[in-house]
């Protein structure tokens, strides 16, 4: 099994994924990809491909799946037809409903570092009027709301967005992108923000409280900006991959 983010689907206008492809081929393989999301399984989006091949393509684990997303048919569509010929349509359910949201994984508010008040105003005055209304919403609810802000370029100026769809953005590495994502928490009018810790992003990658990180911040950030989520490995293993080795070793057993 390969894991990779989804732009693994079109870089160089595909040439990268029909590269990986025909390596597969090459080597004896038939192959096919899905497209996870662990907003499935844990409060965080985090798109990535999965790519898993066999010497020994078995009945009953092909078929249709909501994984096999608009980008990894178009990825199939611009193969060579004989890498088409090689293409297993893996067939995978979709999990349960998820019952967590990104509040629910923060840290009491008592125990956190928060940002001076002039940080979060200027954090505020990077949005654009859309998400500072957003914003302002809620705040004027009364009722506690948690978002995830993101920094961007959008025309060549740099903007603050957030989410409060129980969502945090996809982790990243301290060097990767926008790097760590900024909690936005509005509470009985009051606007507070920090930055996510590295026990907090730990928990939206589905890793239990005793998991242990690296001593330091940066090391620990490196560990879960740069993981799988475990809960999506986990779905992975019961429904596809741990049968697809069962009915190898019964094929093997038969022979």
């Amino acid at each position: 099994m390969i894991e990779n983010v989804v732009g693994l689907l079109t870089s160089h206008e595909g040439r990268d994924f029909a590269a990986l492809c025909q390596a597969l081929a090459d080597a004896g393989y038939r192959f096919g990809a899905l497209e996870i999301d662990a907003a499935h399984f844990v409060p965080q989006s985090r798109p990535r491909v999965f790519v898993i091949a066999t010497r020994r393509p078995v009945a009953g684990l092909s078929g249709t799946s909501p994984f096999q997303t608009r980008a990894v048919r178009a990825a199939h569509d611009r193969l060579p037809q004989v890498l088409q010929a090689g293409w297993v349509w893996w067939c995978l359910a979709a999990p349960p409903a998820r019952n967590t949201d990104l509040a629910a994984l923060l840290e009491p508010d008592g125990t956190c570092n928060w940002s001076p008040p002039q940080r979060t105003l200027a954090l505020l005055d990077l949005m654009a009027p859309a998400h500072r209304a957003a914003v302002e919403a809620r705040r004027q609810s009364g009722e506690r709301a948690v978002g995830a802000v993101f920094k961007r370029m959008r025309g060549g100026v740099q903007r603050a967005e957030v989410r409060f769809d129980g969502l945090a953005g996809c982790l990243r590495t301290p060097r990767g992108g926008s790097s760590r994502q900024t909690l936005l928490v509005i509470d009985r009018g009051d606007v507070r923000s920090r930055l996510i810790s590295t026990r907090g992003g730990a928990r939206l990658m589905g890793l239990p409280d005793n998991y242990r990180l690296p001593g330091s911040q940066t090391a620990g950030l490196h560990v879960i900006g740069d993981g799988v989520a475990p809960p999506v490995v986990r779905w992975l293993a019961v429904h596809l991959l741990e049968p697809l080795v069962d009915s190898k070793s019964a094929s093997l057993a038969a022979e």
